[in-house]
């Protein structure tokens, strides 16, 4: 592994780590707690990202990544939703659900990358 790589890597852990411990804070102060991983994971994360994409890249990698970043929320939205709809309307286990679930999020996201971003 090069220096340059191995640069990389320390900055997005060093980074990640506190933008990550910064979100999960701030998740702390509201009630119900369960919110705190809600604003610890995947926000943060993306902050991250796109902050090392826009130093590393410049501004037109970053609006992409966070164009993509966007595409697949909205997917995963409709899988999350799918998934509820059917644990509350069938009998069947939370792993039957989201496994039927992954494909219905396969689908919109590739739907969404050859309309949107391709």
């Amino acid at each position: 592994m090069s220096n340059l790589q191995l640069s990389d890597l320390l900055l997005r852990f060093i980074a990640g780590g506190a933008i990550i411990s910064t979100f999960a804070l701030v998740g702390d102060l509201f009630k119900p707690r369960s919110f705190s991983g809600i604003f610890s994971a995947a926000p943060s994360l993306a902050v991250t990202t796109i902050g090392l994409a826009l130093f590393r890249e410049g501004a037109l990698y970053a609006s992409t990544e966070s164009r993509s970043m966007i595409l697949g929320a909205a997917a995963f939205f409709v899988y999350a939703y799918a998934t509820c709809y059917i644990l509350m309307h069938y009998k069947v286990s939370a792993l039957v659900a989201s496994t039927a679930s992954i494909v219905i999020w396969l689908g919109i996201s590739m739907l969404l990358w050859a309309v949107c971003l391709r």
